[in-house]
């Protein structure tokens, strides 16, 4: 038996943060990441709708991109305090929402001590006995409207979630979108691209999931070059379509280029490998993995041909168009194509951005990173099964030039 899950209510289109003044309850929190959401002046917009339908308001600001355990483990205290009836949370600094604590999303990732069933479990009880709304204010990001992912101090991301996590009202207002700096949209609209992909060819996918992710497909391929742009019209187009992106694949699922983007975000020395960057140096040559399945093989070369009606024949055609498509786009928007190529801050290495991760320090960590990536929750509903062995294979392919030879033999 499958399931699809939504929210209970999305609002959409510009002013649409203001329904949150028709909420019902007497208490809530605005959960925000950095100041941008204050200085664009969202932050207040929300807070004085809410104070205007009858809510008693607190802040929880501050919160990091890719929050720390330590960060997350701070979010229920608030909560608890206040016994909230409502809680909205607002956007981040880097509009991706980073955090949204009380049981609105996810569970508490792993560690020494700490079981992602249990805290999974505990913030269950913080959504059943605390909250009577959760409302999730999206800016255009990662398409995460009923998932999410944190980092580790183990040096990686877990994804978990529980239908209690789940937002009762989501809202989409493009206006928050407006301001977002190109690279940012750049890199959630690859996110977003991939949440698609991966739930278009998932394990999971269904007709409910499927309609979301082929549709999402088709406006972010035509909209994403024109948002990073700055072009307005675009920057709404890609709002909501990262949104459906993310109502694919909270259902659907995804696969293995989210099992290595969160296993190598935080791995290395010298700085971050940012989500959706990873996830788009990724994703062509997991096609190419992923298309030794037939079923796989089918659907991609109907997204080549049906969706974004490039050039082939054949479906080896096709899905090599599919490829040579993820990389243009990687280049229309200054996206590094592979790890070697890949400096602090998501851009190419050129003479002022030195290579991020060394040769040698890739070669070290790389067995431990395919080994976490192997049990990485993604990993299960992708098409192909892949083990650490083969992850080893599909990122030493990531170190390397797209057109290589040795990219074709490693992904065989």
């Amino acid at each position: 038996m499958g399931r699809f899950t939504n929210p209970r209510d999305l609002y959409f289109g510009e002013g649409a943060r203001h329904e949150v003044k028709n909420l019902k309850g007497k208490k809530a929190i605005i959960v925000s990441g950095g100041s941008s959401m204050r200085r664009g002046g969202f932050l207040q917009d929300v807070e004085a709708d809410l104070k205007e339908g009858g809510f008693e308001v607190k802040l929880f600001e501050g919160v990091e991109s890719d929050p720390s355990i330590e960060t997350v483990m701070k979010a229920p205290r608030p909560c608890a305090s206040s016994s909230p009836t409502g809680l909205s949370p607002s956007a981040a600094a880097r509009p991706s929402m980073p955090l949204r604590p009380c049981g609105s999303s996810t569970s508490i990732p792993r560690s020494p001590s700490i079981t992602s069933s249990s805290r999974s479990a505990s913030l269950s009880c913080v959504r059943s006995s605390l909250l009577r709304h959760l409302l999730y204010l999206r800016t255009a990001t990662d398409g995460h409207c009923l998932l999410r992912h944190y980092r580790l101090r183990q040096g990686h991301q877990v994804p978990a979630g529980r239908l209690q996590h789940h937002p009762d009202v989501a809202i989409v207002d493009p206006e928050l979108t407006y301001t977002m700096p190109a690279k940012l949209c750049a890199h959630t609209g690859m996110d977003a691209l991939t949440h698609c992909m991966e739930a278009y060819v998932s394990t999971c996918a269904s007709m409910f999931t499927d309609a979301n992710a082929l549709h999402g497909i088709r406006e972010i391929v035509e909209w994403l070059p024109k948002s990073y742009a700055g072009d307005h019209e675009a920057r709404q187009h890609m709002h909501e379509a990262q949104c459906i992106a993310g109502i694919a694949f909270s259902s659907g699922l995804l696969g293995i280029v989210h099992s290595m983007a969160h296993k190598t975000g935080a791995a290395f020395e010298n700085g971050h490998i940012i989500h959706g960057a990873a996830n788009a140096m990724y994703l062509g040559k997991v096609i190419q993995w992923n298309s030794k399945d037939p079923r796989a093989a089918e659907r991609y070369a109907y997204v080549a041909k049906e969706i974004l009606h490039l050039p082939g024949e054949t479906n080896e055609e096709l899905i090599a168009a599919l490829v040579q498509k993820i990389r243009d786009l990687n280049d229309q928007l200054n996206i590094p194509q592979s790890i070697k190529d890949y400096a602090n801050g998501g851009v190419k290495v050129d003479a002022e951005n030195p290579q991020m991760v060394s040769e040698e320090e890739f070669l070290a960590k790389l067995p431990e990173i395919a080994a976490n990536a192997e049990t990485d929750a993604c990993t299960p509903e992708n098409p192909r099964e892949t083990k650490a062995a083969d992850f080893e294979k599909i990122l030493k392919a990531a170190t390397t030039t797209p057109t290589s030879i040795s990219n074709r033999l490693l992904l065989s």
